[in-house]
């Protein structure tokens, strides 16, 4: 399970031009899921992404978390952060998790997000969604969950 995680100023995806999803600040979480991963594997990775500290405190360091804060969590499913792209023109996309259960584990995602954090919004798994950010900062990490 990869993630890539951005801390934004405000987020929304698109989908044929409408709205599905937006944010103020918070964070923006783009993932994608392997064959090998389990709802264990996204409880770790949700985990890590609220209470990961990204945000400034009072002295301007990055010691507060997405929880301190209360800013928004927009997770958005993209199955190219699997790509395997270390030979050729071509990225290949087998390491990713077949479409069926990459869907369970983001639906699973994002429901123990939506019961631990408010607010969360989404994406729409498997459409063509066009996503805008203001990243803040930047700030960019990506996120491997180990297995």
């Amino acid at each position: 399970m990869r993630g890539l995680l951005q801390r934004v100023r405000r987020a929304v995806v698109r989908v044929a031009e409408e709205e599905v999803g937006s944010i103020a600040a918070g964070l923006l979480l783009l993932v994608g899921f392997a064959p090998e991963d389990t709802p264990e594997r996204a409880e770790t990775l949700l985990d890590r992404v609220l209470h990961y500290r990204l945000f400034a405190d009072a002295e301007g360091r990055m010691n507060h978390s997405l929880v301190d804060t209360g800013g928004g969590l927009l997770i958005v499913s993209q199955f190219t952060l699997l790509a395997d792209t270390r030979k050729g023109l071509r990225p290949s996309f087998t390491p990713a998790a077949p479409p069926a259960q990459a869907r369970v584990l983001y639906d699973h995602l994002v429901a123990a997000a939506r019961a631990r954090h408010r607010p969360v919004a989404t994406g729409i798994f498997g459409a063509d969604m066009q996503v805008e950010l203001v990243n803040d900062g930047p700030v960019t990490l990506l996120l491997d969950v180990p297995g």
